[in-house]
């Protein structure tokens, strides 16, 4: 689930931050069966390979597609390029701490063309503090009951709200779409 949300533009609702502390949790678990050096490395590796599939798809697909638009696309190009040029280190290692931009930050950073040497150093730093990070703060966490009690509680939430929400999306639309279709009733074939 970390690659998906770190490396896939569908991944931006996965709740990537609570499954990350729940796991550092369960692993703290007595007698559990998780290894805390495992989810460490597992998890940066994850949101490293994530991000840095994110940059390649936006450099090969996304700057492309939006040259190929018609001038106003290629006026936000050119100002993504000037704010990675001056802010993507940054932005690609704050964008690990805020759920809906470590999705679009590394496609964004490939699309404004970032150079390579500095996404990939962002992307390692972002991805040992936020995926290692997290992990180990959940371990840490752990022996704090109540602290322990509201983490497991928000990952249930989160993990809830990210099938539930694309859920009620698509009914919404099916319900929407469906609505288009009926043809409209006109008064004299109205029921009374």
């Amino acid at each position: 689930m970390i690659f998906i949300e770190s490396g896939l533009v569908v991944g931006f609702l996965l709740p990537g931050d609570s499954i990350l502390f729940a796991a550092g949790l369960l692993a703290a678990e007595p007698g559990s069966s998780l290894s805390l050096p495992l989810l460490a490395v597992g998890s940066f590796a994850c949101a490293a390979t994530g991000n840095v599939v994110g940059y390649w798809t936006g450099s090969r697909f996304g700057r492309p597609w939006l040259l190929g638009r018609a001038g106003y696309a290629r006026r936000h190009v050119e100002r993504a390029e000037r704010f990675y040029l001056r802010f993507g280190w940054l932005a690609v290692v704050a964008a690990r701490f805020i759920p809906w931009a470590r999705t679009f930050t590394p496609v964004a950073a490939g699309v404004a063309r970032m150079s390579r040497p500095t996404f990939v150093s962002a992307t390692l730093v972002g991805a040992a503090v936020w995926g290692a990070g997290l992990v180990l703060l959940g371990y840490l966490a752990h022996d704090v009951p109540w602290l322990a009690r509201l983490a497991y509680l928000a990952a249930a939430v989160a993990i809830a709200a990210s099938v539930v929400v694309p859920v009620a999306g698509w009914a919404a639309g099916r319900f929407r779409r469906r609505r288009r279709e009926r043809p409209p009733q006109t008064p004299s074939s109205a029921s009374p």
